[in-house]
């Protein structure tokens, strides 16, 4: 089969979902596409960057972390030229 062959088919296939398991298989795209982009995202990145990161991670899950909103308010807070 080449490649145009495996496009059509696959075309097909998704074309034939009922709505749920349309929006189920686009889900599972986005998740293998974006896992594709995470490991690229590693390469060329130290060990201590990497320790950093998955420390930071572990923070967060952890409950450690300010939440994204609240450091936007700090920010235009303090960086306000009112």
């Amino acid at each position: 089969m080449n490649i145009a062959e495996l496009k059509i088919k696959i075309f097909r296939q998704v074309d034939s979902l009922d709505s749920n398991k349309l929006e189920e298989f686009y889900g599972l795209m986005l998740n293998y596409f974006k896992s594709k982009k995470d490991i690229d995202e590693w390469i060329g990145v130290t060990e201590d960057e990497k320790l950093g990161i998955e420390a930071a991670i572990k923070e967060l899950d952890s409950g450690k972390g300010i939440p994204h909103t609240q450091v936007m308010h700090n920010f235009r807070k303090k960086y306000s030229h009112d």
